[in-house]
């Protein structure tokens, strides 16, 4: 059975990060939100128990039953959680109006080897309004900071150890913190540390194979990372029983419909290339609004995807290369989550076609991916491609999509990613591209007044898009980029860089 660490969400903004770092040490993990119901099974090792922007003195705090499980397996409470033990059990937790935020200094009360390797004053990082005042009877301090008592805490005299800490282990800025998991997890709660990507492909491809038995597979493919490595397990799994589909919708990057089709064909996939660009322009014909733009292409996708798939006689199941940020974002502690936008994918399908659903990465993150693709042996020209969006050059081109501004935008972009490219710059950048303004200004070329577009370039830097920071590119090689966009794209005479970070902006524009 595969041994894994649950993590039980309060709404923290640094649960992923937990995840995270418990992936870091190849042990695996789930979150699940606090109130999700689970039995302590034999492969379960321990439980972490987040952070929340509450406080555990509210009516509307975030509340279970710690009697369900505490000293029945090792348990780690972070900030809110370590609040929560207190309270639960016995001890005092004050509220206050003032919030602790930032790097604070460590100080020992206790050895302990849940702490070991922590100096005197190692930095941790805080963001807390509630002290714990009070330990319950049966715990111990370990540690304190300058401004609270009570930094880090245990249970004592149990069999599964129950530890506390007010402080986030789980952020860049506290030193040492992945030792501290290491600590707990290994040391502490057993955990073996050999979920690697070998072991989930061979695992992945077991479970598929029981999974579908002799059924048929459809899937659609989009050339990018996250669809590919899906096809590639289910490819090794069920071989010609999958069949994938590659839509051209007139919103790709140049030339890449014929690219991925060709890259696809050497891996030995079962792929069918469908040229349906004019139904996606016809439909997004004199349409500006984003949502609008995503919603007709999601529908077009469908309809073009169902007529494709009903082709295929005997299909059971629709593979889908949904990831783990995608998962926890449907499950979230109050529900799926406020719609920032909607995401363009084959929702409305399964039902449609009577197909049930089948996602071999699920489980993952972005970067785990792309490692189980390598252990695949994927070619790095693929694993390597920045993310596209699903609605493709659509949320690219600000305002009304038309053939002659997608023809422009795609040269362009084309020229921004062979020259990042060129100065070895794409690898190091998460994502890139470039944007259609709908916006024209003066500009001169020759001894001619010209009145034509502008282009923005978006470069971010990120781990797996959550979050992300504007990607600091040469200055002679942005130089570079917008001398020979404007000499070359007839219709641009201005390109600008954009140097937001999400948040507050998003990666993509609409």
């Amino acid at each position: 059975m595969q041994e894994k660490v649950l993590i039980l969400d309060f709404g923290s903004q640094y649960t992923q990060l937990i995840a995270r770092r418990v992936r870091e040490l190849e042990i695996y993990c789930e979150i699940i939100p606090y109130n999700k119901e689970f039995e302590l099974e034999d492969g379960l090792k321990a439980v972490i128990l987040s952070g929340s922007p509450y406080s555990v003195n509210e009516e509307k705090a975030l509340k279970l039953d710690l009697q369900r499980f505490l000293h029945q397996i090792p348990v780690l409470g972070i900030c809110y959680g370590a609040q929560l033990v207190a309270s639960q059990m016995g001890g005092n937790v004050a509220s206050s109006d003032k919030r602790e935020y930032g790097k604070a200094k460590l100080e020992m009360l206790e050895e302990d080897v849940f702490l070991k390797g922590f100096k005197e004053d190692a930095q941790i990082w805080m963001s807390h309004g509630d002290s714990i005042l009070e330990i319950p009877t049966n715990f111990k301090v370990l540690a304190k900071t300058e401004s609270i008592p009570i930094a880090a805490y245990k249970s004592e005299g149990f069999d599964h150890p129950t530890y506390c800490i007010q402080f986030h282990p789980e952020v860049y800025h506290t030193t040492k913190g992945i030792e501290l998991f290491r600590h707990f997890l290994v040391d502490l709660a057993g955990c073996k540390c050999n979920w690697t990507p070998q072991s989930f492909v061979k695992q992945s491809i077991d479970a598929l194979k029981s999974k579908i038995g002799s059924d048929k597979v459809v899937m659609g493919l989009s050339g990018g990372v996250d669809s590919t490595v899906a096809a590639m397990l289910l490819h090794e799994a069920i071989g010609d029983q999958l069949h994938c589909i590659f839509v051209d919708n007139g919103l790709l990057r140049y030339q890449e419909f014929d690219e991925v089709l060709e890259s696809y064909n050497g891996m030995g996939l079962n792929v069918s290339g469908v040229d349906a660009k004019q139904l996606f322009y016809d439909a997004l014909k004199g349409v500006s609004d984003p949502e609008k733009k995503r919603k007709i292409i999601g529908k077009a996708f469908i309809d073009v995807f169902e007529a494709e798939a009903n082709k295929i006689p005997g299909v059971a199941w629709l593979g889908q290369g949904t990831i783990y940020p995608d998962v926890i974002e449907s499950v979230s502690v109050h529900g799926p989550s406020a719609t920032i936008k909607s995401h363009h994918n084959v929702g409305g399908l399964p039902e449609r076609l009577n197909l049930k659903i089948v996602e071999p990465l699920r489980n993952l993150f972005k970067d785990e991916v792309r490692k189980a693709g390598k252990e695949m042996q994927i070619k790095q020209s693929i694993l390597g491609r920045h993310p596209f969006p699903g609605p493709g050059l659509a949320i690219r081109i600000l305002g009304d999509i038309t053939e002659s501004k997608v023809a422009l935008l795609q040269k362009a972009d084309h020229i921004y990613i062979n020259y990042l490219k060129k100065h070895n710059l794409y690898e190091e950048v998460w994502q890139a591209g470039a944007i259609l303004l709908p916006v024209k200004s003066v500009g001169v070329m020759g001894d001619e007044r010209t009145y034509e577009n502008t282009v923005a370039l978006r470069a971010v830097s990120s781990t797996d898009g959550m979050t992300a920071d504007w990607s600091r590119l040469p200055m002679d090689v942005l130089a570079e980029i917008s001398n020979e966009i404007i000499n070359t794209v007839k219709g641009v005479n201005r390109v600008v860089y954009d140097i937001s970070t999400k948040p507050p902006a998003t990666i993509e524009w609409e």
